[in-house]
Parts: C-alpha cells; structure tokens; sequence
C-alpha cells in the first residue's frame, strides 16, 4: 500500500482549496471504497483530502421535499422516519448497504460518486428525480442524477469538484416507492440485481377495499385482482434498474408504457418484459445474463406493488414484505 498525507478541512472552502493545491489528491469520506482501493492499490493518492470533519455535509432538511448533505451515513437515513414513509426507495437501499458498521461510517455521496453499477442507493435517487448539489472553484451547480453517471465509476464531476448534497422534490401523498435488492444473501454481499420503481396513482373505486387487500392473506394474484377491480389507475411511474448496464439506468419505455393504464396482472408482466428489453447485463461472477434479464421481469412488477401498497396502507402492512 502506498504512503499519502492525510489532510483534515474543517469546510467546504477548505477542502476545495486543498483539492486545487495539491498534486495527485483524492477526496476521503467514510473511506469504505477509497481505501480498499488504496490497499489492493488500484488507487495510489499522494494526498487523501477528509470530509469527515465537514460538519456543513451532515444534515437532513425535510422542508419542501429531502434535502440531504453528502456526509450523511447510510445508517442515519435508512432510520429516520421521515425518509422511511416518504422517500421509501431509498431508506430500503440504505439499509441494505454492505454491514451494519458499514452503513454507520460509509455516506450517500461517497457511494454515488464512487458510480459502480451496484451501487445500491444510486436506483432510488434515479427514481425520486434527485438533484445532485455540486461545489468546485467555479461555484456551485446542480446536475440532474441521471446526467451525473457516465459509467462505470465514471462521474460528471470536474476537478477538485466535490458533491455536497442531494435534493429530492415533494413527490405527494398519492406516491410510493420501493427498492428491491436481489442477491445471494441478505447481509454483506453486492446485489445480482437492483430494482428501484416509484408509483403515482388514482383509485376510482374504495381505497378501503385496495388497503385491506395488502393486509389480508393474499397473494400476489389476488391482491393485484382485487386492485384492478377498484380501477387503480397508474398516473405516473418511475423505473430504474441496477448491474444490468454500465451504469444504473432508468427503464424509460416501460415507464411510458404503463402510464394512465389500470394495474392487471398481464399489465405488471408486460412492464416487467419492456424492462428486461432496455436492459443490457453481461456474465459476470455473481450472476449471468439471462439470469439478470429474468429477475427484471419478475422484480420490476414487485417493486411496483410494493409502491402501491406504502401508498394505500402505509401503517395497515405489518409485513411489508410478505408478498415478496
């Protein structure tokens, strides 16, 4: 492993400054992938540039939307309550990041600017229309998060620029979201795939009977019969999918397809195969191709009615996750 000088910013200025002065830098916030990187030496920085002391990176602004600085802790968010009820993708990415002692050190900007395709939080941002809050020598600026990927831990930051934080619009009440991660096991391991998806809906019939069809022992089947017979109505749907291209993309052709359509069984399938078509997975050690685009169709349609079901009974789900 090589030496670097580690240096310690106490502001946003400070560490800019440091980034422009010094030669062959990197900035360093939970350093859950900065150093791996440093130890298998695929990365050899002379200088590591600290965010940890950043205290202006660190908070969490529930006022008109979410807005959430870059050093906050994938622990802090996926417990708060505020992102659990509103922002439900990504409190369910948060909390399944790596182990516990990784969730409370590794932070939101670190994971995206890091850009791997499973990246677990990066699916629910592109879902939730995020905003990524950019500070550099040549000021600030805001990039939409799907112009912030450009592939593999490839990002549009310039040099010395650093991420600062993240701004989420007010989505309403009438919308839900989910993330599921598809992976070998449930703790410590990187998904095979990662299926984000967020609902906007209008329920012509009894949103009673579309609650109580969550809490019942239904399954799959009969919950989403019971759905379209009280004519929910897709009015808005986002997509996104995870490790099925060089970067996390949005599967923009299933979400024109459903749009203004009532749920049905043959509707979540169809959307489920649109998906898998603008997917483009490769082989790779922890999962093959076909495998991936197979898990598309299935998941996408699950992480859909997950949606739903956060919308029509929010505290009436005792199991969130019976249906999956």
């Amino acid at each position: 492993m090589s030496n670097y000088e580690y240096h310690k910013p106490q502001t946003v200025k400070e560490a800019i400054g440091l980034m422009e002065s010094l030669e062959n830098a990197k900035y360093i916030a939970g350093g859950t992938d900065v150093i791996v990187l440093v130890k298998q030496e695929k990365l050899a920085p002379a200088n590591l540039v600290s965010l940890r002391n950043i205290s202006e990176l660190v908070y969490i602004d529930t006022k008109d939307g979410l807005k959430l600085g870059a050093g906050v802790t994938h622990s802090a968010i996926a417990n708060n309550e505020f992102i659990r009820k509103r922002y439900s993708a990504l409190a369910d990415a948060a909390g399944a990041v790596g182990s516990k002692q990784i969730r409370n050190v590794a932070t939101m900007g670190g994971n995206i600017c890091n850009a791997a395709p499973s990246a677990d939080t990066a699916c629910p941002l592109l879902v939730l229309d995020a905003k990524i809050v950019i500070d550099g020598k040549a000021g600030k600026r805001e990039v939409p998060i799907d112009d912030f990927f450009l592939g593999p831990n490839k990002v549009a930051l310039n040099a010395g620029e650093l991420v600062t934080g993240f701004v989420l619009p007010d989505l309403g009440s009438n919308t839900g979201s989910a993330y599921i991660k598809h992976a070998r096991r449930q703790a410590m391991d990187l998904p095979i795939i990662g299926i984000a998806a967020r609902a906007a809906i209008k329920i012509d019939g009894n949103e009673a009977v579309c609650r109580d069809s969550f809490v019942a022992g239904n399954d799959i089947s009969q919950t989403i019969k019971r759905l379209e017979d009280e004519r929910l109505v897709f009015e808005d749907v986002r997509i996104a999918m995870g490790v099925v291209a060089p970067r996390p993309v949005r599967a923009k052709k299933a979400e024109e397809a459903i749009k203004g359509k009532i749920i049905s069984e043959k509707l979540l399938k169809e959307i489920g195969e649109i998906a898998a078509s603008e997917s483009q997975p490769r082989d790779s050690i922890r999962g093959e191709a076909w495998y991936r685009r197979e898990m598309v169709k299935v998941l996408t349609g699950r992480a859909i009615l997950r949606s739903i079901g956060r919308i029509v009974g929010p505290e009436q789900m005792t199991n969130p996750n019976r249906l999956w």
